[in-house]
Parts: structure tokens; sequence; C-alpha cells
């Protein structure tokens, strides 16, 4: 069985060595992998797939490690071994990622890519773009340092007012940084930082207070858009390089009138559904600007169309951060300068699990999840779908959720939507679809079994869970309850009949136990009705009873 890929990917390259590839171009291309998320080399296979044989000279695995480890600043230390393939040896080198920007030997310093046509590619790494990848290895904050050009006289007076009202106004605003003076207010949120016994502004000084003008001078990266289109037709269309204090102000305003909302009856109160939820669109806006790349070009952009809300910005998720695991990875950013300025204001969430409310947004309605999935290396794109709310569902979450005095956790939450919509998930399937780990999984679902919320159906791996009967009588489809946790029951007796059938006609309580898993009480009901449906008869007494077929 051939154990070599048969494409190459962003991860897979495969080089010919008939004619002896190149060392400095080996070089090259490892660089280009280790800047980018590592991989696998094979020399010794064709573009194409088809292996060919490693060249002798590069036979010596030991000698190519040492060769790439000499020839590259600082050294990468990769793992080569000969393999055996198709009656070909193959030297297969496994590259890590880099947690820094490396270079060859001679100064070049490449990364990987994708082509239009989806081949790889080892291109140059230009000077702003390893800025770029230590941000995205955590290992530089481009919002903290001074931005080049730029002087206190650049900042607006009236973003300095718009500043303090919105810690004034909002609530997790820090209050006590309003005793401050300017100055002492601007070093506290980075704003400024001092060089040589001067004060100059940080980018995240120039971001949140600068003069517009001045920003479009020294930031020409740092643009953002709203846009509303009603079919082909453009209603909205608004750029914008305004200071971010003003930008989250106008856009939330440009928000609200897209952003129709409907009543529904709560008692004898009434609870006011908006088409998106505005925490989730304050959060998804904010991630936004906190985590995108401000040495790229593009834009912060807002699309509200017939599909639903599109909040895009210019730069990939930062490494460690991927699909599968938005809702469980530690919350760290790009720009921690930024977001923590924003934090203590009280614009974004404070514990930096944003992401949690831009789900919780969605799932309290009963609506799809946000989804992620056009994010490329290169665009973080949220897109949260217009849909119809779940009303029933939603007093469901908010009768729970006053009952115990205190939200719902996110994974509590994605539980419930996942078993009001595909009614009844084993322990795998949830965590498969949650992306959560078993364990956390567990204790939230016997959580919110204790709460009365979910019930689980048989034991061992076979266990599924569903909403309990009171979730169900209480919105009025106990038929629905009586389905699913029927179905099992109804099949127990044709199950119970074809193991017996198969064993000789005989068969005991444990083995019924086993094959339904459910508990020897509940197997010795499921035997005594056959017994008195005279389709099983005991054959044998004792503490191991043994019952037979009619």
């Amino acid at each position: 069985m051939r154990t070599i890929p048969n494409k190459e990917n962003l991860t897979i390259e495969f080089k010919s060595d008939i004619k002896r590839y190149p060392d400095n171009d080996l070089i090259d291309e490892i660089v280009g992998m280790t800047n980018t998320k590592g991989g696998t080399l094979y020399l010794g296979v064709e573009d194409n797939g088809e292996i060919t044989g490693v060249n002798k000279i590069h036979k010596d695995s030991i000698g190519v490690t040492a060769l790439i480890a000499n020839n590259t600043v600082p050294s990468i230390s990769v793992r080569a071994e000969i393999i055996f393939e198709d009656g070909y040896d193959v030297l297969k080198i496994e590259i890590p990622m880099s947690r820094t920007v490396v270079s060859t030997s001679s100064g070049k310093m490449l990364k990987r890519r994708l082509k239009a046509n989806g081949e790889p590619e080892v291109i140059p790494m230009f000077s702003y773009e390893v800025v770029t990848r230590l941000s995205e290895l955590a290992l530089l904050d481009f919002s903290a340092g001074p931005l080049a050009g730029a002087s206190i006289s650049d900042f607006d007076p009236n973003q300095i007012v718009r500043l303090r009202n919105i810690i004034q106004t909002m609530p997790g605003g820090e209050k006590n940084l309003l005793s401050l003076t300017n100055d002492e207010l601007d070093k506290a949120l980075h704003i400024t930082t001092e060089v040589d016994g001067k004060l100059y502004p940080t980018v995240t000084g120039m971001l949140l207070l600068g003069k517009e003008q001045r920003i479009k001078e020294l930031m020409p990266t740092v643009k953002s858009s709203f846009q509303v289109l009603e079919g082909t037709k453009v209603r909205v269309n608004s750029e914008t390089s305004a200071p971010l204090l003003e930008v989250f102000e106008k856009f939330e305003t440009f928000s609200e009138a897209w952003n129709p909302e409907r009543e529904i009856e709560y008692g004898l109160f009434r609870v006011a559904v908006p088409e998106f939820d505005k925490a989730a669109f304050r959060e998804g806006l904010i991630n936004a600007f906190c985590h995108r790349d401000y040495t790229m070009l593009g834009a912060v952009r807002v699309l509200i169309d017939d599909e639903g809300l599109t909040i895009s910005n210019p730069g990939g998720f930062i490494d460690g951060v991927n699909l599968d695991n938005l809702l469980t990875v530690e919350p760290h950013g790009k720009n921690p300068a930024l977001a923590d300025a924003l934090k203590r204001i009280g614009l974004a969430e404070k514990t930096g699990r944003g992401i949690d409310r831009i789900f919780e947004g969605s799932i309290i309605y009963g609506r799809p999840w946000p989804d992620y999935s056009e994010t490329t290396s290169t665009n973080v794109k949220l897109f949260i779908q217009r849909a119809k709310a779940d009303d029933r569902f939603t007093k469901f979450i908010t009768d729970e959720q006053n009952r115990l005095g205190r939200p719902l956790s996110i994974s509590s939450l994605m539980i419930l939507s996942l078993l009001k919509n595909e009614k009844r998930l084993s322990i795998d399937q949830i965590a498969s679809l949650t992306h959560f780990s078993e364990g956390k999984l567990r204790g939230a679902i016997e959580n919110l079994i204790e709460d009365g919320l979910v019930e689980g159906i048989g034991n061992g791996k076979s266990r599924s869970y569903l909403l309990s009967e009171k979730v169900y009588k209480e919105n009025n489809r106990s038929i629905q309850y009586v389905r699913q946790t029927g179905i099992d029951k109804i099949a127990y007796p044709e199950m119970i009949m074809k193991l017996a059938k198969t064993q000789d006609g005989i068969i005991t309580k444990q083995d019924v136990a086993e094959l339904l898993k459910i508990t020897p009480e509940q197997a010795y009901t499921e035997i005594k009705r056959l017994v008195k449906d005279d389709k099983l008869y005991r054959f044998c007494g004792g503490k191991y009873a043994k019952y037979k077929t009619r």
C-alpha cells in the first residue's frame, strides 16, 4: 500500500531527484515550508506523484539533515529518512513549523502559498510580512509600538471626548480611568509610548484617537466599509478611514436601520427579537478590528444582504486557532494592546470570549450557528445567516435562564440547540459537531440532566441523549417525545427474539442487558413481557435463569 500522498498541497511537496535536485533550491523549499505551516517534502517524487527515486548523493539522510541545519538561520532541525516505495528509495523530510521567521544562510526569507490552480509555490517574504508572521505567532504586538511619522498633535480632541463618554456609559468601562488626566489615560491604555524621553502615539493610539486625514496618510491599510445589498441593488456603501471609536458608533447606527425587530409575547411582557443579535454584531465587529492584520491592504467589511450578515477582516487566524477550536482555544490575538484598551473602556468582552457571545446570539433564537468556514490564511470571514427565530425555543431558553438566575454556558446552549434540531445524539456525535472534549461535554450533559432539560437512553457507548419529556411537554410536542423514546422500546422484543434464535433459542437476562445496553432490572422486565406473551418460557431457574423460545 502506498504511503506517499498522491498530490501536493500546502504541507506536502514533491521534488524530482533524477538529475540531482540542487541543494540551494532544496534549502529554499525547506525555508518556505517552515515559515508557513511546516510539512513533508518527498525527494524522489515527480510533480504528478510518480515515484522515480532519490539520487544517490541524497541517500545520506544524516548528511541532508546537517546540510539544512547549516544553511538556515536560525538553524532548522528536520527529520529525514529513506523510505522504500514502489521499488524506489525516497527521501522523506519532515519540516516543523518555525516559531520565528527563518531565512537561508544567504539572507533569503521565503514563504509558501497555493497558486490559483491549487498548486503550491515558494515566494519571497517581504519586510512587512515579517511583522505579520511574528504577530501570527504571538511574538510581536504591532499595535503596541510607536507609529512612524506620528506625533501627539495627530490626535483628534473630539475622539478623546468620545473615549471618555464611552468609558462613562458602557457597563464594562473602568470608571476609575475617568479620574486620570489625558496624559495618564493615554499611558494606561497604551495610546502613547515614550521614546528617548518623548511621547509618541502608538498604533493603538492612532487607531482610537487619530485624525482621519493623518490615519489615511500614515496608515493607508486602515479602512473599513459598511454595505447593504437588496438583491443586486446597493442600498448603503460607506467606506471610511476614521478612528475606530467613531467607526464603531457609525456602524452600529447603520446596523440599527437594517436590523428589524419583531416582538413575541412572554407572559405579561413582550420580548424584542432582532434579525441579528445586537451583542453578537458588536462582538463580531470588535473581533474584526482587534484581530485584523494592520500591515495588510484591505478593509474590515460589514455586509448585510439577502442571505445574512458578513463581517470580514484582512489576516487569517492567529497561530494555534482553527475552525475546530474557535470555542475552546485560550483567547489571544494579534493586537493585544488594542484589545486591552477596548476591554478596559468597555467595548470588548472582558474575558476575551467574545466568540461565545457571537454563537450565543444565534443559538438563543433557535437559528443556525455562525459560520467561519470561508476563512482563509489571509482573511477571516464571519457569516450569520438570516433565519426565522424559533419562538418556542427562545421562550424555553429565557425561562431556564430566569429560573437558574444565570445564563446557560455556551456548551449547554450548543447541546440544547443540537438536540432540538437532531432529536437524538450520542456523546461522540455531539463532540464531533461542537469540537468540545468528551470530558467537558459529559459534565455539561449531566448538569442538564439534573436540571431536567435532557435525558439519556441506553447505557455504555450506545447511550444517546434527547430533550427531556418536560421540555417537549412545555413546547406542546408530547407526540414527538413519545416517538423519539418509543422507537427503541418497540424494537426490543424483536431484537431479543432474534438474539435468542441465534443462540439455539436460549437467552439470559445478562444477554438482554448487554444487547440493549440497559440495566439487568430493565432486561428482566422485557423478558417477563415476552414470557407473558407466550414467546419465551423459563428453561432453567436459579440466579442465572435461562429462557427458551416456544
